[in-house]
This record gives structure tokens, sequence and C-alpha cells, in this order.
């Protein structure tokens, strides 16, 4: 049985640890560390001022969930994905949005559903102004947006630990055009299934959505291959 100072000990290494993987996997997500960076405990244990063994016991961490890779001689670096790893995750996206799409139908309420109207307008208005950021940050709006009022956390977990930000980061031509054709009118016709309470709607208009955007990416990636293309920053 643990004593209180043992008890104290125990929470506040458990704190230090949460804390420490939050930000590192921030920071891989954020783009922060490209693709293949390595990631050494020195530089870690300086940047978020914890220990090397906490530093160790995150790093696992994100290996069993992902997000780096460690090799004998290679040590730690961040995730590089495979065109068929790539697909792989983008179609469990598929799955899983659609299936939250569906969930949204069924329980969203009148005012979810206009704040998700109000999220496609704004998206249209970014378009007009040709302003990619704000798009892309109204496009995850839309999609958390949707999870939330699924109100299916188990589904939504799954869709937070399929690392898709670090196949976006690598895959994504930041020299082509943004977003893509069609991209908000998909968006549109989620919408119009989520208000008509339509689960089998709104799942087939998430798939297709969603599909599209993988096939988008994926396309230029074996396009840019094919043809030798100069190589694209991360992003």
């Amino acid at each position: 049985m643990s004593t209180p100072d043992t008890g104290a000990a125990d929470a506040a290494a458990s704190s230090r640890f949460t804390q420490a993987y939050q930000d590192l996997r921030n920071l891989i997500v954020s783009g922060h560390f490209p693709p293949n960076a390595r990631l050494t405990e020195a530089e870690l244990t300086n940047r978020l001022d914890v220990s090397r063994g906490t530093i160790r016991s995150v790093l696992v961490r994100l290996a069993q969930e992902g997000y780096v890779t460690s090799e004998p001689n290679r040590g730690v670096r961040t995730r590089v994905f495979t065109i068929e790893e790539a697909a792989a995750v983008l179609e469990a996206r598929e799955v899983l949005e659609s299936a939250l799409a569906a969930k949204a139908a069924v329980h969203a309420t009148e005012p979810e559903l206009a704040e998700l109207a109000d999220i496609c307008a704004k998206m249209g208005d970014a378009e007009d102004a040709h302003d990619e950021a704000e798009y892309s940050r109204l496009n995850r709006c839309f999609h958390r947006h949707v999870r939330t009022i699924a109100r299916q956390p188990i589904l939504s977990g799954f869709v937070d630990v399929l690392v898709y930000p670090l196949v976006m980061r690598q895959f994504r031509d930041l020299a082509r055009s943004h977003p893509r054709a069609n991209s908000l009118n998909e968006h549109c016709a989620v919408l119009a299934a989520l208000l008509t309470h339509n689960p089998d709607a709104a799942a087939a208009a998430m798939r297709h959505h969603v599909a599209s955007a993988r096939r988008a990416l994926l396309l230029n990636t074996a396009s840019d291959e094919e043809g030798d293309a100069p190589d694209r920053a991360p992003g």
C-alpha cells in the first residue's frame, strides 16, 4: 500500500508523462518535425523539460500509436508512410467518418445543425477569398463538429489514433491549389443529408467526400512519382 508521499510522487510523475506526451505528439502532428526526422533523447529532454526516463516512456507510447518508429542503429524517427500504408489509413477514415455521419444524422439538434451550416457558409467565404489557411481550419471544424454531434466517443476516438494528420503532411502537395475542386460541394452534401436526419444519405455523402480526398491525394502522389516531379514540402 502506497503512503501519501509515494502517492503524490506517482501522481506527479504521471502528470509529467501526460504533459510530455501531449506536447511531443502536438509537435509531430503540427509538422514541427518533418517525416523521418530523428528524435534524440537529449534534445527532447531539454525541449520538454522532463527526465530521459519520461522521454523514453513517451517515445514507447508514440511508437505503439504509430507516430514514430524505432530501429536499431537508426534511433527513433518520425513516421514515414508508404503509399499503401497511407491508403490504408485513409480508407479506415472513410469507414469511421461515414459511420459517425450516420449517427450525427440521428442525434443532431437544430442548434447543432445551424452551427454546422454556419461553418459551411464560412468555408464558402474562405474559398471565395482564396484564404487556404482559413478554409483548412474550417474544414477541420466541420469534421470535428460532425464527430461531436454523433455522440459516439468510442468511434471518434478511433479517428483520433489514425495518424491521419501525418499522412496529410507527408503527401499533400503545397504547390497544388487548395481546396480541391468540389470539396465545398461535398461538405454541403453532407450538411444536406444531416438536415434531413437521413443516416444512410449522411453516411454515403461523407464516404464520398473522404474517398474523393483520398483519391486526389494519392493520385497526385502517384502522378508525381511517375513524372519524376520535384520533392514536395511536407504540409
